[in-house]
């Protein structure tokens, strides 16, 4: 099993470092094909939306195609695949931060309460609560 590290993810996504994209092949591509193993924690893919959309000003909705695409990959185990996928098209649609609704999406799969302060992540609740 591997861990799948932000930077790998970035350069595979951006291929703007052709080494790196290079190598970053040769660990995403056989997980794509289901002949290794691995994961992304949530870390990793709040770091890489962060980086995408602040960074690089890519768009919500593709930032959440291409992660969506990486996370459905044959021979990545995700348990929270559900729950990340779900988090993903949220922060696309509503213009709210990644981390709110990762927080969102958890709490309606468990069915848990969220003690905020965060006006949007209020909004967020109040809009598809």
């Amino acid at each position: 099993m591997q861990l799948i590290d932000t930077n790998v993810i970035l350069r595979y996504l951006l291929a703007d470092n052709e080494a790196l994209y290079q190598r970053a092949c040769t660990i995403l591509e056989p997980l794509q094909q289901g002949e290794t193993q691995g994961t992304i924690t949530e870390g990793v893919l709040i770091e890489c939306v962060y980086v995408l959309l602040k960074v690089y000003e890519i768009p919500r909705p593709l930032i959440a195609d291409k992660l969506s695409a990486v996370l459905s990959y044959a021979g990545l185990y995700q348990p929270q695949y559900d729950h990340y996928i779900q988090a993903l098209e949220i922060f696309a649609a509503h213009n709210v931060d990644i981390v709110d609704a990762l927080l969102f999406t958890r709490s309606q799969q468990e069915g848990s309460s969220i003690q905020s302060f965060d006006k949007d992540i209020q909004k967020l609740i109040k809009r598809l609560g």
